[in-house]
């Protein structure tokens, strides 16, 4: 990358043609400028739009920018709910119409399809949706003490990630949180050990008679005074959090306030209620991620006299909803304490025909007995990297249906062609899920059979 010294900062006209998978505003160098026809990608812009913008970095096949005036705007631009859009970089799309921001995302998905995976589906699903604010109930925040500021700042990465967004509100978390960042900040600047403490995690479940159902774990680079330690614990009565602290790893983290809270969800339609740790991966959108586990069930269609295996299993999102309706599933999950809370959360619910198994999906897995079991439908809703590894090593033979869950589109593509194109299945319908609105983030679900 160019440094920015070295870069023409004098500001241009662009017209904007595309939007980028990231959300950035997609233009061509206009001819008599130098580089015509050179990409240029522009944050805060949108299709249809001109705008006068200033070039922020030069790469070989490409510049980057960002607007400094809309000069003709886009029908679909809205205002920004959030006074830190446009810096923080937790949002890329708060600008653009929420419908809009939707037909994106599906764009996003069967340009991959195509593109990547030389696929296209029988039929595109509706969109799912839920709530467009206060969805977040996990992620982490950024601390950092600022001493020409004489503050601390807490919340997600500024646009440029080499600084941390100083959030007194955020929009799309939850609102126990989101409206109290500027409390969090606070606090933090308040304590002895506030140059100690890098960053703070935060999720949520129902909420209980303990505390009100939100978890912060402060991870801390020293050991804290007892003072810090008050400071937390009152600062977790006062607002109905549960506080935990994390000095080293993952195995470190313990609760300071309350005892031993219980953090659990509930999934009503399926009489299913989830515990989990306050580092554990769950959903973010509460309300779609209840929609995503309906629509995988219906378009798997799994029978009550059917054997179903679930990749990628987590605590059990999809695995003890599935067996409230069939004869046996089989999850199976590389992180072997998620397997024991997914083992734990069957026993929790009654449910006795759910077996788990830890196993390291992206390795040799022909020493596991589950591989060869036989199963009637498989379910996956693998990480960003996506299931190539194991789909290349599972006998799809006998298997009626295949549910895609991805997070990543560019790996859904690459391994639905693989499906496809080199194993003789069928993709019968694909489309997206807005997990994360008002984020270039597309989260998408696809449907195989055999042909």
């Amino acid at each position: 990358m160019t440094p920015l010294a070295r870069i023409d900062q004098t500001p241009f006209e662009l017209d904007i043609l595309d939007l980028s998978h990231d959300g950035r505003g997609v233009a061509r160098r206009p001819e008599g400028q130098a580089g015509a026809g050179k990409a240029v990608f522009v944050t805060g812009a949108l299709p249809g739009e001109r705008v006068l913008a200033q070039q922020t970095a030069r790469q070989r096949s490409f510049d980057e920018a960002r607007t400094l005036q809309v000069l003709r705007a886009s029908p679909h631009r809205v205002p920004p709910r959030c006074p830190h859009f446009g810096v923080c970089g937790g949002c890329a799309l708060q600008h653009l119409d929420e419908a809009q921001q939707i037909h994106a995302k599906q764009r996003v998905l069967l340009e991959n399809l195509e593109r990547i995976g030389h696929v296209a589906p029988a039929a595109v699903l509706p969109p799912l949706t839920d709530a467009a604010w206060g969805y977040r109930r996990k992620g982490r925040f950024s601390v950092r003490r600022v001493e020409k500021k004489d503050k601390t700042l807490v919340g997600f990465r500024e646009q440029d990630p080499r600084f941390v967004a100083d959030l007194s509100v955020c929009h799309t978390v939850i609102p126990q949180l989101g409206f109290k960042v500027d409390a969090l900040a606070a606090l933090v600047d308040g304590l002895q050990a506030r140059r100690e403490i890098p960053q703070i995690e935060f999720i949520a479940g129902d909420a209980t008679p303990q505390f009100g159902g939100v978890a912060l774990v402060f991870r801390h680079l020293q050991p804290l005074p007892e003072a810090d330690h008050a400071a937390l614990e009152a600062f977790g009565r006062e607002h109905g959090f549960a506080i935990f602290l994390q000095p080293g790893g993952i195995d470190s983290v313990r609760a300071l306030w309350p005892e031993e809270p219980q953090l659990a969800f509930r999934l009503p339609q399926w009489d299913v209620e989830l515990q989990f740790r306050p580092l554990d991966f769950i959903q973010v959108n509460a309300g779609l991620n209840q929609k995503m586990i309906a629509r995988a069930l219906e378009l798997l269609d799994a029978q009550r006299d059917e054997r179903v295996l679930d990749l990628f299993c987590g605590l059990g999102n999809f695995t003890l909803p599935l067996a409230r309706g069939t004869r046996e599933v089989v999850g199976v999950e590389g992180d072997a304490g998620l397997v024991q809370r997914a083992r734990d959360n069957a026993r929790h619910n009654g449910i006795v025909n759910a077996d788990f198994h830890a196993a390291d999906l992206a390795q040799d897995l022909r020493g596991h007995p589950w591989m060869r079991a036989g199963f009637d439908r498989l379910l996956l809703d693998p990480p960003r990297s996506g299931a190539d590894a194991v789909l290349k090593q599972l006998p799809l033979k006998g298997l009626q249906r295949i549910v895609y869950v991805s997070c990543h589109p560019a790996s859904l593509a690459r391994d639905a062609g693989y499906l496809v194109n080199e194993r003789g299945w069928t993709l019968r319908s694909a489309g997206v899920m807005d997990m994360f609105p008002h984020t270039a983030h597309v989260e998408s679900i696809a449907l195989f059979e055999p042909r």
